[in-house]
């Protein structure tokens, strides 16, 4: 931990490690936000948490600056649970352990948090900085973002005073974020009845890992593998061949904002059949190699030798098979409007197979209410189709770009400066809570930035620690050079 403690900006890396050092998974963030609240009362700002889990910090403004507009600096307090398969970690007891590679900072085999911890790390540096210029503050710092953005959903009016937001949950250096998608939840199950094992059945358990995975808003576009499509499609392949096998367990993912890396069944095949079974699955799997060999180069599938006492009907199994295989799945439209921009996607994160039924979690995406209602639509068709039962929940709006705002020409002023380069202004595909909070507090300008971090929501992701220092340096500077109250 003391290795990234030295970094620079020094107050940030100190932040960030106390953050990596106390478990704050989504829904398991009240020790970190206790931890929070007790170092801002003893340092007598003012402070609050609100009944959806928010906490609201205040700070005065510096001598000089008490005329200039209230601004509110805003990160989320979760992290997305990740680990490798080979990595032994408990999102809700183990820290996570950070360490520097070269100029990226990573964690050991498990998700680093800097989703959003390193936002919310400048936060709670300018907060604890004496010698930084800057208007009346106020940190707002979210509940369960990656999970629903539940936090922001319960944000009250007339609860923040500022004039500008500067949201931190931006991973990309140089871009400055104006505008993003909305999102909804998809929750679908279909129900299962089960058989006893027969004598002359064996069970055989697939493991498909080692695909890229990522986050299923910002990386949707990059055709990354989807374990539990991948592995549905080959079962489904094998099937076609006329080689009979039942399912007795189907999952993978772990949450429903990340691409799967990885997904596991248990088959029961007759005995009789069990060498063409491996003998076609095998050849399935070296076609899948090489049609993948550059998305995904790590892509691997194990079978081993299992146990199972039900199994459901080899029609099920088709069934189930079918369901998970016409999913709309990926990039649904790109924007027309926003050249190279993805207006609709529809990502399968979660698949369980429980007592009863088989359950899939999806999140679909949009940047309008009518890309969204076709994803929608879509989904819903195949589901009354195959017979299964759908239920959309927790539709949240996007973010309308006003690229006009004065926070925003003075963000890219500031960072054309910086950069010594053009700064880009976009709109991301992932879900930021700008959208909400500006529901809430629709006079409110914002805009949106961080600096680089790659592979988010996944094992791989690392922080890239020069944009970090960038970063602060737009951060200081934008809060220095606040205009006066309108």
């Amino acid at each position: 931990m003391s290795s990234i403690t030295e970094l620079s900006p020094k107050l940030i890396w100190q932040w960030f490690a106390k953050i990596c050092a106390i478990p704050h998974p989504s829904h398991h963030e009240q020790a970190l936000a206790d931890f929070i609240i007790n170092w801002a009362k003893q340092k007598q700002f003012w402070v609050e948490q609100d009944k959806a889990g928010n906490i609201l910090i205040r700070k005065p403004a510096t001598a000089g600056m008490e005329n200039r507009q209230p601004v509110a600096l805003q990160a989320h307090l979760d992290m997305v649970p990740q680990a490798n398969k080979n990595t032994p970690h408990n999102f809700l007891t183990d820290p996570i352990q950070p360490y520097v590679d070269g100029e990226w900072v990573k964690a050991k085999g498990t998700t680093l948090g800097a989703d959003n911890g390193i936002g919310m790390a400048s936060c709670l540096a300018v907060l604890d900085s004496d010698d930084l210029a800057h208007p009346t503050l106020e940190v707002l710092l979210t509940a369960s973002e990656e999970t629903g953005m539940g936090g922001a959903l319960g944000l009250q009016p007339n609860w923040l005073h500022s004039e500008v937001m500067i949201n931190t949950d931006t991973e990309d250096e140089g871009e400055i974020y104006i505008g993003c998608a909305g999102g909804e939840d998809v929750d679908i199950r279909y129900s299962l009845e089960w058989q006893p094992v027969t004598e002359q059945e064996q069970a055989v358990h697939l493991a498909l890992t080692g695909l890229r995975g990522g986050h299923s808003g910002a990386e949707i576009h990059l055709n990354r593998g989807n374990a539990i499509k991948l592995l549905a499609r080959l079962l489904e392949q094998v099937a076609a061949q006329s080689v009979p096998f039942r399912l007795a367990d189907i999952a993978g993912g772990s949450v429903r904002n990340a691409i799967p890396r990885e997904a596991f069944a248990t088959v029961l095949v007759p005995t009789a059949s069990m060498a063409q079974f491996n003998q076609v699955l095998q050849q399935l799997l070296t076609e899948l190699k090489s049609a993948l060999a550059q998305a995904e180069s790590k892509l691997q599938l194990e079978l081993s030798d299992a146990t199972a006492k039900q199994g459901v009907s080899v029609q099920q199994t088709a069934a189930v098979l079918d369901l998970i295989n016409s999913l709309p799945n990926g990039v649904i439209r790109y924007s027309d409007a926003l050249p190279d921009v993805v207006e609709s996607s529809i990502s399968l994160g979660v698949l369980e197979t429980r007592e009863t039924e088989v359950k899939l979690t999806l999140l679909a995406r949009s940047l309008n209410e009518h890309g969204q209602d076709t994803v929608v639509s879509l989904v819903r068709s195949v589901c009354r189709l195959a017979g299964a039962e759908v239920k959309f929940s927790g539709r949240y709006p996007g973010w309308e770009p006003q690229a006009e705002s004065a926070i925003v020409k003075q963000t890219k002023v500031l960072y054309d400066q910086i950069l010594g380069k053009e700064s880009v202004i976009k709109v991301i595909h992932a879900g930021l809570e700008c959208g909400l909070i500006n529901k809430v507090y629709p006079n409110m300008e914002m805009v949106s930035i961080g600096p680089t971090i790659l592979g988010a929501h996944s094992p791989d992701e690392r922080c890239h620690i020069p944009a970090v220092s960038t970063y602060w340096q737009l951060l200081t500077q934008l809060l220095a050079t606040i205009p006066e109250k309108k």
